[in-house]
C-alpha cells in the first residue's frame, strides 16, 4: 500500500469523503459532494480513484459501479478480497482471506484459465437489517 502522505490533495479529499460515507459512493456522487473542494469536472474524480485504487485505499464495486475505502490494510496484489453487500441499508462489509485465495487460485490454475481479475460480492440483507425486519 502507498503512504497516505504521497497522495495528491485531490486524491486524500476523495479518500476521505469515501472514509466518512455510511455506504458505497459513485463518483458522480463524489464530485457533488466535492465541489466546495474545487472538484469541477467528473475527470478529476476518476484520476482520483484510479490511482486510490491501484494504490489499495479503495475498492470498486463491480456490481454498484461505485467505491468504497478499503476496510483494513491488506495486500492488495496477493489476496481476493470479497464485499457483503446490503440492498436494504447499503452498508458494505470486507473480507479477504488468505486460505480462500489459495483455494481458489489453484481452483482457477488447475483449469488452465489466465484469471486477470476476480470479484466477489454477495448481495442479500444484513443481519441488522434482518433484525429490524423481524
Amino acid at each position: 500500500m502507498t503512504a497516505r502522505d504521497a497522495l495528491t490533495k485531490n486524491q486524500l479529499c476523495v479518500l476521505e469523503r469515501l472514509e466518512a460515507a455510511s455506504g458505497p459512493l459513485s463518483a458522480y456522487m463524489l464530485l457533488d459532494q466535492l465541489r466546495e473542494r474545487g472538484f469541477r469536472a467528473p475527470l478529476q474524480v476518476y484520476r482520483a480513484l484510479d490511482t486510490l485504487v491501484k494504490s489499495g485505499f479503495v475498492h470498486r464495486l463491480e456490481s454498484l459501479n461505485s467505491f468504497v475505502a478499503c476496510a483494513e490494510p491488506h495486500d492488495h496484489s496477493h489476496s481476493m478480497t470479497a464485499f457483503a453487500i446490503c440492498d436494504s441499508c447499503g452498508q458494505v462489509t470486507e473480507m479477504s482471506d488468505h486460505d480462500v485465495d489459495h483455494r481458489l487460485d489453484e481452483w482457477v490454475r488447475s483449469t488452465g484459465f489466465a484469471a486477470k481479475k476476480a470479484v466477489i460480492e454477495f448481495r442479500g440483507v444484513c443481519a441488522k437489517c434482518r433484525a429490524e425486519a423481524a
